[in-house]
Order: structure tokens, then sequence, then C-alpha cells
């Protein structure tokens, strides 16, 4: 999986690439097909803003379905992971949907 970031207007954190990757790494385990993962930054610079002026999307493109979450924070770690939890919950939406669920009873009439 490719990880892409950009950043418009803003300064990211020294340790945030590394945080990125660490979580969306952690993303394997739905065995959701993604070739891509881009993360965008973008910082508000209306202080009228304040706790929302930070918005981070990510967006999963691949040969699995398109999944896109956004999430918005007063700092882009904040936002980060309110964005990972959205794109979390598609993705096990996702993985749950695929699963080959035999409803068969056991007893038999």
């Amino acid at each position: 999986m490719e990880i892409i970031i950009h950043a418009r207007q803003a300064q990211l954190a020294d340790d945030f690439k590394g945080i990125v990757k660490e979580k969306l790494k952690s993303m394997d385990r739905f065995h959701v097909l993604m070739e891509r993962v881009e993360v965008e930054i973008i910082h508000e610079a209306n202080p009228s803003q304040g706790k929302n002026s930070h918005k981070v999307i990510l967006t999963a493109r691949g040969a699995g379905p398109l999944v896109r979450a956004e999430a918005t924070g007063f700092n882009d770690v904040a936002a980060f992971d309110e964005a990972i939890k959205n794109f979390e919950l598609q993705l096990r939406k996702i993985h749950e949907k695929s699963k080959d669920v035999n409803r068969s009873s056991v007893r038999k009439r």
C-alpha cells in the first residue's frame, strides 16, 4: 500500500508521518484491497475556526471500493485520529459484507 501525504497551508508535526504510516498499516487486517491511500491536511488560517482549524481527508483507492473519510480538529494529529476512526468503521463494514456466512441450521427438518 502506497501512502501519499499532502499538506496544504499546514506545518506538520515531526512524528505525524510515522503515526500515519503506523495506523494505516494496521488497517490491513480488514483485507480490503487498497493500492493507494492519500492523506490530505488542510489548515484554515481563519482565527474564528479555532478548534476546527485543521482538516484531514483520507481517500483510499484500489481494486476494492473507494473509501473516503474526513474530520476536523484543533491540530493535525487530533483531526487524523477522528478521520481514522471513520475510515476504520467504513473498512469494517466492507469487510463484514464480504464475509461468507453460512446461515444454514445445524438441525434439519
